[in-house]
């Protein structure tokens, strides 16, 4: 059984939530990324999602798009964020971790070579933003033969056949994003987040992780009444740029998912 497998597992016997922290590996540094990943296991993360830094963000808000541009001017590389990865593994190797960026740093690479090398490296899922499920099978291919979960996007805007489509292909848990628009915007409608994730449950049976727009404890926490997992992003990297002392920073992303552990528990029912 995978580590998201048992993640979700252990998750549902006790009726909680998994609390998903996103930071762009590298941002400010590969030393500080590393640094946070285990601070935020301690905060009560169950996944990490660790952004592979690109040129062109299109799906991601001004937000992840500038800590993307810092962490790659910072010198950091997809075989860099496989070395955090690694370097993370020599003393956690239960907390899952998957990868979200974009195609072009792994076509670069080559599917086969990207998956051999990120199954060595004790990646569990990767999120491709920009590769639709139609276009996806020798990708998930090289995955499946390393043991990857492939993981995909759906939105408000989704219509059944695409939700059939990526629940036909996705393992892990999909990603259901709560806005229309970029990451990082606002206005959570929550009986429309819940009428959706209905539907994509009558299709699927992999849990649905939801995220853009989780920003405070109590948006988590309603959150985590609809899915199975919450998903913050943008609100971790403002903890990080509003701090120029990386340890501040780092207080400051755990304090924040801390605060939404918490509040997410305070609904669990066993």
């Amino acid at each position: 059984m995978s580590r998201l497998e048992n993640c979700f597992n252990e998750l549902q016997s006790t009726g909680q939530k998994a609390l998903v922290p996103f930071v762009t590996a590298g941002d400010p540094s590969g030393a500080f990324t590393l640094s946070c990943m285990h601070s935020m296991v301690k905060a009560g993360a169950n996944i990490i999602e660790l952004g592979v830094p690109f040129s062109d963000p299109m799906a991601d808000g001004p937000v992840i798009q500038r800590a993307s541009e810092r962490a790659l001017d910072a010198g950091m590389t997809l075989v860099g964020v496989l070395d955090i990865v690694k370097s993370f593994r020599k003393t956690d190797q239960q907390t899952p971790v998957v990868l979200m960026g974009y195609l072009n740093p792994i076509e670069f690479m080559g599917y086969e070579t990207f998956a051999k090398e990120a199954e060595k490296a004790g990646v569990d899922g990767v999120l491709t933003v920009d590769i639709p499920p139609e276009e996806s099978e020798g990708l998930n291919q090289a995955y499946k033969k390393h043991g990857i979960a492939p993981i995909f996007l759906l939105s408000p805007t989704s219509t059944v056949e695409r939700i059939k489509k990526v629940a036909n292909v996705a393992e892990g848990y999909i990603y259901y994003v709560s806005l229309k628009g970029v990451t990082g915007a606002a206005n959570l409608e929550l009986s429309e987040i819940n009428d959706k994730v209905s539907i994509i449950k009558q299709h699927t049976n992999i849990p649905v992780a939801i995220g853009f727009g989780v920003k405070t404890a109590d948006i988590a926490s309603d959150i985590a009444k609809i899915g199975d997992a919450v998903v913050v992003g943008s609100a971790l990297i403002n903890c990080i740029t509003d701090h120029d002392d990386t340890s501040k920073a780092e207080q400051a992303v755990f304090d924040l998912l801390n605060s939404m552990r918490l509040a997410m528990d305070a609904n669990a029912t066993k």
